[in-house]
């Protein structure tokens, strides 16, 4: 299997992702600060736990990194991974403790969730389903677990892949050429998250 660079900024149960992505079939995963390794790398997985402000500062504090994920995921097009808080940053902007700039990927904003059923309980933490809202490779039925109480919300819906349910549809996934985004876990997600790896390590888009 090709190189995986597993980003480290201090925001990610890094090594839970790294188990998963070699149980999914990743012979050679680094786990990386590098800005030089994620240039080389032919995918790139961006995990992230914690809040928006705090993930994109931990980013923001690794010279060069943030223009070698541009480079890499946008104009050289290397497919790419952003789980929870990771799939967040793809947005331009994150409302949780003030605005905070987001890497302007997928535009669109993260903030509160806000069921409308008052007794369902944020943070959505626990199982639940993950319904594919256009067709695309990597996303099937199934049910993932989540944990998170912020919601990445598209400004083109085309660009939501995937919604789940929590008093009102919430966004599961992002999409947009070579770039997906999950807001759950695949690493905590058994053999949903998994095979879901697996595909993303196959994946030629």
């Amino acid at each position: 299997m090709r190189k995986v660079a597993l980003i480290d900024y201090g925001a990610g149960n890094l090594r839970s992702v790294e188990n998963a992505l070699r149980a999914a079939g990743a012979e050679d995963v680094a786990v990386t600060a590098d800005p030089e390794v994620v240039l080389e790398a032919e995918r790139i997985v961006l995990p992230g736990v914690g809040a928006f402000a705090a993930c994109m500062g931990g980013l923001s504090a690794l010279p060069g990194m943030i223009e070698a994920l541009d480079e890499a995921v946008c104009r050289e097009a290397r497919p790419f991974l952003g789980i929870c808080v990771g799939m967040q940053l793809m947005a331009d902007e994150g409302l949780e403790f003030g605005r905070h700039q987001g890497l302007g990927w997928i535009p669109g904003s993260v903030s509160l969730m806000k069921p409308a059923d008052p007794a369902l309980k944020v943070p959505h933490m626990g199982w639940n389903d993950v319904i594919p809202s256009i067709s695309h490779p990597l996303l099937l039925p199934g049910e993932a677990y989540f944990l998170h109480s912020y919601a990445f919300a598209c400004a083109d819906e085309a660009d939501c892949a995937a919604t789940t349910d929590h008093g009102g549809p919430v966004t599961a996934a992002v999409a947009r050429g070579t770039m997906i985004g999950v807001q759950f876990h695949p690493e905590k997600s058994q053999a949903y998250g998994l095979a879901f790896l697996s595909r993303f390590l196959e994946w030629r888009p």
